[in-house]
C-alpha cells in the first residue's frame, strides 16, 4: 500500500526533546502542545515519504498501563492510536517496560500485512534492529527520526542508524513548534497558581464566631504547631493548630437553629474521604439529610451509563478539576427533586461522605490514583472538589438571579 506510517516511542521523542531544551531528560522540564506535535509529524512524514498518512503510533509507559491524561487527549486525536507499556519506578528512577517489544510486535505485524509502503521510526533504542529488519525483508523502507542531541552527537543506536534506508534529525527549530522548556526561577519550579475556587477553599482560619469556649489562651495552645523539626531537621507531621476548620466545625455551622452563611471564603476542605470521619467532643455529626441524597449512580440509566463511559472515553481530558465539573452536571442533571440541591448547599464545603467516594472512585478511572502510593494526590483532592462546587454552583446562583414571575 503507498502510504506510511509513523511508529512514536514518546520517551525518547520527549526525554531527548527536554535534554535538548531543558538541558536533563525529565520530561515534567517541558510542555508539550500534542495537537500541534502529531500535526507536526504528520506533515514532515508525508514529507518525507512523499506518501500519504495512514497512522500515527503513540508508545509510551503509563503506571499500570493507565492512560494519563496526555494519553486520552492523544487517542481521541485522528489518525492516532496509543499503545501502553507499564510504568515502574526503581531506585529512584521511572523505566519503560515492554514499550520495545510492543513497538517491535507492530513494526512486523504491519510490514508482514503489507499495510504500508513506508515506516517512519522516531526512537533510540537498538532493541528495534530486529524488527526493522523484517520490515526490510517485507519490501518497507524504514525511515529513521532522531532528535537533535543536546551535545552534538548521536542518541541512537548506531546499529539502528546503519540499519535504516533514511535518517533525518529532527532540529531544535522543528521541536520548538510543539514543545518548551518550562520557565524555572531558582533551584525548583515555581508552584503553579491555584484557581481562584480552590484557592478560596484552601484559604483562611476558623472564623471567631466558631471557636469554642474551651478554647485555651495563646500561651497555652491546645494543640502543639501544625509541623516542628525533627532532631535531623526533617519537618515532623503533628496534630494541626487549634482554629483551622475541619469539615466537621464547618458542619456545625450549618447544624439546625444556627445562622445560614454565605460560601464562606473560610472553608477549608481538611480531610480524606477514605479515612472516614473522626468523631470530636461537641462537633456535631454528619447532619441525617446527608444520607437522603442520592449517589450518581442511583441515578443514572443503563443508557446513561453507556453515554458517559463513551463521554469519558472520547471527551474528558482527566484534569482533576474537569473530572470533578463533569461528575457534579451529571449529578445535578439528573436529579428528580431540586432539593437536593439546597440540602447540598447547606453543607458546602463538604461532600457528604458517599458521594465524595463515588466522586474519587470515579476520578481514579482517568489515571489519578496511579502516583502517590495509589492515592489521589492531595491537590489533586482539592482541584476535584472545587471542580464539583464550581458546577454546582452556577445553576445556584442563576437560580437565585431568576426574577420573580408576574
Amino acid at each position: 500500500m503507498d502510504r506510511c506510517i509513523v511508529l512514536v516511542d514518546a520517551g525518547y521523542l520527549l526525554g531527548a526533546a527536554a535534554s535538548l531544551l531543558a538541558g536533563e531528560p525529565s520530561r515534567s522540564r517541558i510542555t508539550v502542545d500534542h495537537a500541534a506535535l502529531i500535526q507536526a509529524l504528520r506533515e514532515r512524514a508525508e514529507s518525507d515519504t512523499e506518501r500519504p498518512l495512514l497512522r500515527i503510533y503513540w508508545f509510551d509507559g503509563a503506571p499500570d498501563r493507565v492512560p494519563q491524561p496526555e494519553h486520552r487527549r492523544l487517542r481521541v486525536m485522528p489518525r492516532v492510536t496509543v499503545r501502553l507499556g507499564a510504568l515502574t519506578r526503581s531506585d529512584g528512577r521511572w523505566a519503560q517496560k515492554g514499550v520495545d517489544a510492543a513497538m517491535h510486535a507492530e513494526l512486523t505485524e504491519l510490514a508482514r500485512n503489507r499495510a504500508c509502503s513506508d515506516v517512519v521510526l522516531v526512537t533510540g533504542d537498538g532493541d528495534l534492529l530486529p524488527g526493522m529488519m523484517a520490515a526490510k525483508e517485507h519490501g518497507v523502507a524504514v525511515h529513521l527520526w532522531a532528535v537533535q542531541a543536546a551535545d552534538g552527537d548521536y542518541n541512537q543506536s548506531e546499529d539502528l542508524v546503519a540499519e535504516a534506508d533514511e535518517r533525518r534529525v529532527l532540529d531544535r527549530a522543528w521541536i520548538t513548534q510543539a514543545v518548551r522548556a518550562k520557565e524555572l526561577t531558582g533551584v525548583c519550579p515555581p508552584p503553579p497558581a491555584p484557581r481562584p475556587e480552590i484557592a478560596a477553599i484552601l484559604s483562611a482560619p476558623l472564623p471567631e464566631s466558631a471557636l469554642t469556649t474551651a478554647e485555651r489562651p495563646a500561651e497555652q495552645p491546645a494543640h502543639p504547631p501544625a509541623a516542628t523539626a525533627a532532631s535531623n531537621g526533617a519537618p515532623e507531621r503533628v496534630p494541626a493548630a487549634k482554629g483551622v476548620p475541619t469539615p466537621k466545625d464547618l458542619a456545625a455551622l450549618r447544624a439546625p437553629g444556627t445562622p445560614s452563611v454565605q460560601h464562606p471564603a473560610t472553608a477549608t476542605l481538611r480531610w480524606s474521604s477514605d479515612k472516614g470521619w473522626v468523631e470530636r467532643p461537641g462537633v456535631a455529626a454528619e447532619p441525617p439529610e446527608a444520607a437522603s441524597l442520592p449517589t450518581l449512580a442511583q441515578l443514572t440509566t443503563a443508557e446513561q451509563r453507556w453515554a458517559d463511559r463513551e463521554e469519558d472515553i472520547t471527551t474528558v481530558g482527566g484534569d482533576p478539576y474537569e473530572v470533578g465539573q463533569v461528575f457534579a452536571r451529571r449529578w445535578i442533571s439528573r436529579l428528580g427533586d431540586q432539593g437536593h440541591l439546597q440540602r447540598l448547599s447547606q453543607m458546602y464545603p463538604r461532600i457528604p461522605h458517599r458521594i465524595d467516594g463515588e466522586l474519587l472512585r470515579y476520578a481514579a478511572r482517568f489515571g489519578l490514583l496511579a502516583h502517590k502510593d495509589d492515592q489521589i494526590d492531595e491537590h489533586d483532592r482539592y482541584a476535584i472538589r472545587a471542580g464539583f462546587w464550581r458546577e454546582f454552583d452556577i445553576p445556584a446562583a442563576a437560580e437565585q438571579h431568576t426574577p420573580a414571575a408576574d
